[in-house]
């Protein structure tokens, strides 16, 4: 008789739904006709995001309090669960705000196709209990996200921005898998726990491992000085790829970032602890001050992204219940105001035909109201102002640091969010209180107000609801978080 593994296909549920609908859109590219393709690869794919969604909150509800293995080769628990919610989230909001983009007619049924598969790659990736799972996971999805970066060759940057963040985010991954290496070179195993159980105490080659561990998964964090390929690639990508780059590849990143230390490397805490402190604090730095010598609204955003990197590493390196609830919360709202605040770009972007810089930005408040009211709501939330979910991640974050005693870090991150006042005002200052005919530059479009696009008015208004909501929902929030955070060893 032949013996047969018990597979567990309901974890493997909203990872199997997301590749079936990557398939099922490419027989979309193939068999249907060119004036009903892009319609019908975006509802194909938005379908395939809500499915997953649902299957992930399923598997949530049904997965134990204290995680556990499939394999030894993925984990089910509320951790990776949560995080494939956010993630299938951020994909189905991706599609309604990229179904407005001029894509070429006979490439829009692949760019949902890579898309779900990037996703289906991250979920994947999330529930990793092993390294050797960990870099199939990142490989999935690096490799669609390289060609979605590339994919419109008639955007200026675009090809630049997939070749830099190919040959950069290249090096991340074969950081990643040298350490990993280096790590199963010294315990023998690629198993987190059993990583754990070598009871190594600071053996010189498992602490090499561990760096370049801890470095390969920064490269896909944005965190600095390891952001090199975020400025371009984020500028030249199309703006919806960017939007989901810049939330799904985070929360991916950051959560496995986590659940590797405290679950393989226990016994290094006291040095893992103050590396990621010193990359948070690099991140903070480095991302403020970069933003604000920009121009570009798309690079502006970048560094933003690699600032709050900096803020959530300080919930990693806390290395708490509380952090790991700290980090959790914040990924909701900063999530929502990301692919929000770059949908808006997306929209400005469409009626100018031009990169969208502080000038150009001159008069969208008046002009679009909606978008204006939720642009500066995005930047007040990304600066923390009370009635966002922005001031409860980044309160949450700092109780974390000061549980663990990392004082010093708060003080960083106070200082890094009194400068980041500048750019996200400017923004608004720019939106409100410039005129575009008094600087001579390119008016509002012709013919009075500017096209509607509701699609993506109505991803703005979802990401405009988890912002301010998850200020007035703190306590369901945090509850979630809480059953998430328990499924760690802490």
């Amino acid at each position: 008789m032949i013996n047969k593994p018990h597979v567990d296909w309901f974890s493997l549920a909203p990872t199997l739904s997301l590749l079936a609908t990557a398939g099922l859109l490419l027989m979309v590219a193939v068999f249907t006709q060119r004036t009903t393709r892009k319609a019908i690869a975006a509802s194909v794919a938005f379908t395939g995001f809500v499915t997953a969604l649902v299957l992930a909150v399923v598997v949530d509800v049904d997965s134990p309090r204290a995680a556990t293995q499939v394999h030894d080769a993925m984990f089910r628990d509320r951790w990776a669960a949560l995080a494939q919610i956010l993630i299938a989230g951020s994909g189905a909001v991706t599609v309604l705000l990229s179904f407005g983009e001029r894509w070429r007619d006979e490439h829009v049924a692949e760019v949902y196709a890579l898309l779900t598969a990037a996703a289906a790659g991250m979920i994947f990736f999330v529930q990793a209990s092993n390294l050797l799972t960990l870099f199939l996971g990142l490989e999935w999805f690096s490799i669609a996200l390289y060609v979605l970066s590339a994919i419109d060759i008639d955007l200026i940057g675009s090809l630049e921005a997939g070749l830099k963040y190919l040959i950069v985010g290249s090096v991340g991954s074969a950081t990643l898998l040298f350490g990993s290496a280096l790590v199963y070179g010294e315990t023998g195993t690629l198993s987190f726990d059993k990583i754990a159980a070598f009871g190594h105490g600071g053996d010189a080659m498992l602490v090499v491992g561990l760096a370049m561990v801890i470095v390969g998964l920064a490269f896909k964090s944005s965190a600095a000085p390891f952001h090199m390929w975020t400025p371009d690639a984020y500028q030249g990508a199309p703006t919806p790829v960017t939007a989901f780059m810049s939330s799904a590849t985070k929360i991916a990143a950051l959560v496995v970032t986590y659940r590797v230390l405290v679950t393989a490397f226990p016994s290094d805490e006291h040095l893992w602890t103050y590396a990621i402190a010193v990359i948070a604090i690099i991140s903070l730095a480095w991302g403020n001050i970069a933003a604000l010598l920009q121009r570009n609204v798309k690079r502006i955003l970048a560094y933003s992204s690699v600032s709050h990197a900096g803020f959530m590493l300080i919930a990693v390196a806390a290395a708490n219940a509380l952090g790991a609830r700290a980090l959790m919360y914040y990924l909701v709202p900063y999530a929502a105001m990301s692919i929000g605040a770059f949908a808006i770009v997306a929209a400005r972007e469409r009626e100018l035909g031009v990169p969208v810089t502080l000038d150009n930005l001159a008069g969208l408040g008046w002009e679009r109201p909606f978008l204006g009211v939720s642009m500066w709501v995005f930047m007040l939330g990304f600066l923390g102002f009370p009635l966002t979910g922005g001031f409860i991640g980044k309160f949450y974050v700092f109780a974390a640091a000061y549980r663990h005693g990392f004082w010093w870090l708060i003080v960083a991150g106070v200082i890094a969010t009194m400068i980041s006042a500048y750019y996200y005002l400017g923004i608004v200052r720019a939106m409100y209180f410039r005129d575009a005919t008094e600087l001579q530059l390119t008016p509002a479009p012709a013919g009075g107000s500017p096209p509607r696009d509701v699609l993506l008015s109505a991803g703005v208004l979802v990401c405009l609801a988890v912002t301010v909501g998850s200020f007035f929902a703190v306590q369901p929030l945090i509850d979630v978080a809480r059953s998430a955070a328990d499924a760690l060893p802490l």
